[in-house]
């Protein structure tokens, strides 16, 4: 799969190869359509269309009464019909035998479905079949992605780390562009420090591993840690308003944006009765930091034995930690001044809260951890005994008291995606493959659950639902599912059709 610069002039015919991928695409095309009419005689639902190829992009509208330079936080409308239609598909068949493509990142907009691909980030109509060579836009990298953020502004910007370049393996990550995500213009972009890996935030020589940096944003902020300190640059300009220094024996190893700003501090015991190598050596400490000054408004010290930390919210602020595990044990709630308001126990497994654990340092990407103004929700362990089923539960945060409870019913599973206003998004995930799946809309305060679209999806898209491995955005009426890496086929005689991000939309406009 090739991401190298485009043509400058058009051809005026595509090459033999290129039209015997186009009629193996339109081949592809067909046998869709046969699984169309199959899953419409078995009561499922998937259709083709293109209703967001009309779709216009207004930047000067701000995102559901937040401005352009706050984080996005779009309240989805209830679409007029609930039948769904594939709004757009990227796909590939020319990966060869043993191939390796990083794809970090997914963001949407109501026009444009945008994805990071190795050292490159595309943008692609929404409402196409697409595949590499077909995107509205291209924007070349010096080196591959080595970090991001899911937040997208109100005007449909975001934030990527990328290496120096792409001639050497070990390269540091130590830049970070700030993107248009409608045009795919570098709007700035900017070199930060690096530090060492390991204990210590001294700055990293030759060629000696480095800490991973992240990137997030904030109002009117973008921030990025390095290990070694935090940088604040101003969004529209890129001047780098603040830059604080972590003091040793902590780290800034994370930044968690949205509404507020927390960075995240791993620390190293001196203790020399414990491995360099050991969990023990490590405690965590959570600061809230003022966007515009880079101060610290509190900080947070997690007790000792917590094996990770992530941020699910920024505000209300909700920390999810590892206990003496590498699963996720409890979710803490924090009050105004940084002190834990209630603890909510996951109870061995009983329930279930996600946390992306990738390469990539992206503390605040919880995907199934949905939190509200009061509550927080989570699902259930899936329940085997007869039928596959679970619940979505929620939590109060000033008391970790149980609140609501939405079951799933036998034969499919609920997940929770994000909130959408004061509703709860989820994904029903059918498992017997006859019925539907749906992206339904979970009221807690009348606990009624409406169906936004139902839809199914064909048998190779189906491992994109697995939200360990892939991303899932609810963006402007639709559903996405992209891929975060993809892999050639293992026996070189035979093509591989590979699927790396399918949106699923209602067939009917939305409702005023």
């Amino acid at each position: 799969m090739s991401f190298g610069p485009p043509p400058s002039m058009p051809q005026p015919s595509p090459p033999a190869e290129t039209r015997e991928r186009k009629r193996g695409r339109k081949t592809l095309t067909g046998l869709l359509a046969v699984v169309v009419a199959a899953a419409l005689a078995s009561g499922g639902w998937l259709l083709w269309g293109g209703s967001g190829e009309d779709a216009s992009s207004d930047k000067a509208r701000a995102a559901d009464g937040r401005g352009p330079l706050d984080v996005r936080e779009t309240v989805e409308k209830q679409p007029a019909g609930t039948v769904g239609e594939m709004a757009f598909r990227f796909s590939v068949d020319d990966m060869a035998p043993g191939e390796h493509v990083e794809m970090p990142g997914m963001w949407a907009t109501d026009r444009i479905l945008a994805k990071g691909v190795n050292k490159t980030l595309v943008g692609m109509r929404i409402g196409t079949d697409a595949a590499p060579g077909d995107e509205e836009w291209r924007l070349g990298l010096d080196g591959p992605i080595c970090g991001y953020t899911r937040h997208v502004t109100g005007d449909h910007r975001t934030a990527v780390l990328f290496r120096a370049n792409d001639q050497e393996e070990d390269a540091y990550c130590n830049q970070v562009a700030f993107v248009d995500l409608d045009d795919g213009r570098l709007v700035w972009e900017d070199r930060f420090p690096y530090s060492v890996a390991g204990p210590g935030p001294g700055l990293a020589t030759g060629r000696s591993s480095q800490d991973r940096p992240s990137v997030t944003l904030t109002h009117d902020t973008v921030a990025v840690t390095w290990g070694g300190g935090t940088i604040g640059y101003d969004m529209e300009k890129g001047d780098s308003r603040w830059a604080t220094k972590a003091t040793a024996p902590c780290q800034d190893m994370g930044a968690a944006g949205g509404r507020a700003l927390l960075v995240r501090q791993q620390c190293w015991s001196t203790d020399e009765s414990v491995p360099d190598e050991s969990w023990q050596h490590v405690t965590y400490k959570v600061r809230k930091v003022d966007p515009v000054t880079g101060r610290s408004l509190w900080t947070y010290a997690a007790a000792k034995g917590i094996r990770d930390l992530s941020v699910p919210s920024t505000e209300p602020a909700v920390l999810a930690i590892a206990g003496g595990d590498t699963e996720l044990t409890d979710l803490l709630s924090l009050d105004d001044k940084g002190r834990n308001r209630a603890t909510v126990s996951l109870r061995n497994g009983a329930y279930v809260a996600d946390c992306a654990y990738t390469d990539y340092l992206v503390i605040d990407d919880c995907p199934t951890i949905a939190v509200g103004a009061d509550q927080v929700f989570i699902r259930s362990k899936d329940q085997m005994e007869k039928q596959v089923s679970n619940w979505i539960i929620g939590f109060d945060l000033a008391t970790g008291n149980t609140t609501k409870k939405f079951d799933s019913g036998p034969g499919s599973l609920l997940q929770p995606l994000r909130m959408s206003g004061d509703q709860l998004l989820a994904l029903r995930l059918s498992n017997d493959h006859i019925a539907p799946n749906a992206l339904v809309g979970l009221d807690p305060e009348t606990d009624r659950e409406t169906p936004y679209f139902y839809f199914g999806l064909p048998s190779e898209g189906e491992p994109l639902t697995l939200t360990n491995e892939n991303d899932i955005v609810v963006q402007d009426g639709r559903l996405f599912f992209g891929a975060r890496s993809a892999n050639g086929p293992s026996d070189e005689r035979k093509k591989q059709w590979t699927y790396l991000v399918l949106g699923i939309g209602s067939g009917t406009a939305a409702g005023p």
